[in-house]
């Protein structure tokens, strides 16, 4: 018998990007329970994008931070008919360099940690003189820019996708939430913005997030949420990966 037989497990993620979570905690014989608490839409304008993009050869180094600012990229690099790149590219992590060779870019630098402080104090070696591009989302921390500004670097950003509350989403948490007997045993966090956007909603609901229920949080940026938020994670995965988390609910459901 699959070990996490009758677990439900609520999925905080976007619903194209919750299948690699959803598949690993099914073939552990969990009952995934998707609902996003995130939508991903067009920045406010692309013009900084669209600059960047008409002279992207000029920047040393490409820099992404998630694996949706590589696609947003991707999708408005088509649409300019890109064909040149920066000399170096760098990721946040293993999601992201996926994204990234999924579309043909080869990547030269990748974190120990996967988080934006290790990429920043990775890029630190390379900073003095250099200039950075910086593909991110509207929301996003500045401890990349700011880090790497400080140590001599000349940096641009380029917002290329906004996360919104998708409030399509309130009815099947009020279903889920309503009673103690739909409650999931566990919630799965992968950003600080699931982690925002599900208390946003259920305070949208007129709910509140039951105790007992078992947190999990993909890495110490979202754990540090959902504490400012007033909840401690139950877990933390090891490495910010979907895998880790996963390791990680395993453990705790078993």
């Amino acid at each position: 018998m699959p070990i996490l037989t009758n677990k439900r497990i609520l999925i905080t993620r976007t619903r194209h990007q919750a299948s690699e979570l959803a598949t690993q905690l099914e073939a552990l014989g969990a009952t995934p329970i998707l609902i996003p608490t995130i939508e991903i839409a067009p920045p406010e304008t692309y013009a900084p994008l669209d600059a960047a993009l008409t002279c992207l050869r000029t920047y040393d180094w490409l820099v992404f931070t998630s694996a949706n600012a590589v696609e947003a990229f991707h999708r408005r690099a088509q649409f300019q008919r890109l064909t040149q790149l920066p000399r170096h590219i760098a990721v946040i992590g293993p999601a992201t360099l996926r994204a990234a060779n999924n579309i043909g870019l080869t990547v030269d630098l990748v974190p120990p940690q996967y988080i934006a402080e290790s990429l920043a104090e990775a890029l630190l070696p390379e900073a003095s003189g250099k200039s950075f591009l910086l593909v991110r989302a509207a929301e996003a921390r500045d401890t990349i820019p700011e880090a790497l500004t400080a140590a001599g670097a000349i940096v641009t950003i380029a917002e290329a996708y906004r996360n919104q509350i998708p409030v399509d989403s309130i009815p099947a948490l009020q279903a889920i939430f309503s009673a103690p007997a739909n409650y999931p045993d566990a919630i799965s966090f992968t950003s600080a913005s699931t982690a925002r956007n599900l208390i946003a909603l259920l305070e949208t609901a007129g709910l509140t997030l039951p105790p007992d229920i078992i947190l999990a949080s993909i890495g110490p940026v979202t754990s540090q949420t959902l504490r400012d938020l007033g909840y401690e994670p139950t877990l933390e995965a090891a490495e910010a990966t979907i895998p880790d988390l996963v390791r990680s609910l395993l453990t705790k459901l078993t």
